[in-house]
């Protein structure tokens, strides 16, 4: 059975970011669920995703999707990856919010998506950043 026995290494840094604000509830990736990756013509690597509040706000949770590259209106191109509690934050003028880095090392077939979603609706958006790089 023939196999790839060379690693290969993205080609092309990619990084995108979607702000969350409004909660979507539904479970399967369907509604309001921005995309923060495209994986390109030969597949993607998603190192990363970082989440910074960019003030103060209530706990909510983040749900990352894996859509295959269709409609994600249909809750059957989605499946939920993962979900991660992101604390309650203080802004402060003498203290750093705090970043929470979610590594992935996920790899994504041609035109996959990774769309994001929050459980609550908070007082100001998260800035939900995806890094990675095209193959």
């Amino acid at each position: 059975m023939p196999a790839n026995t060379s690693p290969i290494f993205p080609l092309v840094p990619v990084i995108a970011w979607a702000l969350l604000l409004t909660a979507n509830t539904a479970k399967d990736g369907t509604g309001t669920a921005p995309v923060i990756f495209t994986a390109g013509a030969n597949g993607s690597r998603v190192d990363q995703i970082k989440v910074r509040n960019t003030g103060s706000a209530i706990a909510t949770v983040l749900r990352i999707f894996i859509n295959n590259g269709s409609t994600p209106a249909t809750a059957t191109n989605n499946s939920l990856y993962m979900e991660r509690t992101i604390p309650s934050a203080t802004l402060s003028e003498v203290a750093e919010l705090v970043d929470i880095v979610i590594l992935l090392n996920l790899t994504l077939p041609a035109g996959y998506k990774l769309l994001v979603t929050i459980g609550t609706t908070i007082a100001t958006a998260l800035q939900v950043t995806a890094e990675g790089g095209d193959y």
